[in-house]
């Protein structure tokens, strides 16, 4: 659990060099630079029995390009979020992720939703009422962006769902190379501007949280079952509100504080739910596998 503690801060400091870069570049300069050095990062760590160089070939093809291409999607509208508005509300939004996974998993997987469930859900779409406050001021494009990215999000969660047996090689790489095609043409269209140095070091740190924090995840996953640490992710929400307060000069207030916790039991409640449809299930440390 400190390993994804330590993972989930790194993906919140990383985003938040991300907001920083809002006016500097094009939000697909962003992705691309972010996105070519996490990949660059990523390549130093192998998954086990797998290698780099065949991540072309796929068990499942279509799958891997459409959750390539889902992926991509939800990375530029999640830039584009961070850079418009507050942090705390990029992640209510995005903290819909879960939740939606709940309501796809019903029209795509035939799951059966429990009453608790439901309330979760329902919650939790309180909890962004409260705080993004639509009515009471204008919503901008950004929190569109954000919903958009819980929703793309959530559609990869599912398909990551059916491809249980496919190498990790092949998703990844395949996310890599179409976030770098896309955001590159786009970045190339809209107009390239060279970055300079301090601009430079900001966006290969943005790519080293992002392959720290998937590292640090991926060895937090080997030592515990996934829904046993999947609770430190609503960690993120904390580290939102400390660095936008320190960095951004964004204040949140108690209703919003209150939201963002009603968001975190919603989600909470869900993994909860979720853990005891399928059963306890024990971690084998010797072997890493699941009894």
């Amino acid at each position: 659990m400190l390993l994804a503690l330590a993972a989930y801060a790194v993906y919140a400091w990383g985003d938040g060099l991300i907001k920083s870069l809002g006016g500097e570049l094009t939000i697909f300069q962003i992705g691309f630079f972010n996105i070519l050095f996490s990949g660059l990062f990523l390549v130093l760590v192998k998954p086990a029995g797998e290698d780099w160089r065949n991540f072309w070939q796929m068990r499942r093809p279509i799958r891997v390009h459409a959750r390539a291409a889902i992926g991509m999607a939800a990375g530029i509208l999640s830039v584009y979020a961070f850079t418009s508005i507050p942090l705390t509300e990029v992640y209510a939004l995005l903290f819909l992720a879960p939740l939606f996974v709940t309501l796809l998993s019903i029209i795509f997987l035939k799951e059966r939703v429990g009453i608790w469930r439901w309330l979760a859900v329902l919650a939790g779409f309180v909890g962004v009422l409260m705080v993004v406050k639509p009515g009471l001021r204008a919503l901008e494009l950004g929190h569109l962006a954000a919903l958009g990215g819980a929703f793309c999000a959530a559609l990869s969660i599912i398909l990551m769902r059916t491809m249980a047996s496919e190498r990790q090689t092949a998703v990844l790489g395949m996310l890599v190379a179409y976030g770098l095609a896309f955001n590159g043409a786009a970045a190339a269209y809209t107009g390239f501007a060279v970055p300079s140095w301090s601009i430079l070091v900001i966006l290969v740190l943005t790519g080293a949280c992002t392959a720290a924090g998937s590292r640090l995840q991926f060895l937090a996953t080997r030592h515990s079952p996934a829904n046993l640490i999947a609770p430190t992710h609503y960690s993120q929400m904390i580290w939102a509100v400390l660095i936008g307060a320190a960095f951004f000069n964004e204040f949140p207030d108690a209703v919003s504080l209150i939201g963002l916790l009603i968001i975190a039991a919603a989600g909470l409640l869900t993994l909860l739910r979720e853990q005891i449809r399928l059963g306890y299930v024990r971690f084998n440390r010797a072997t890493r596998g699941r009894l």
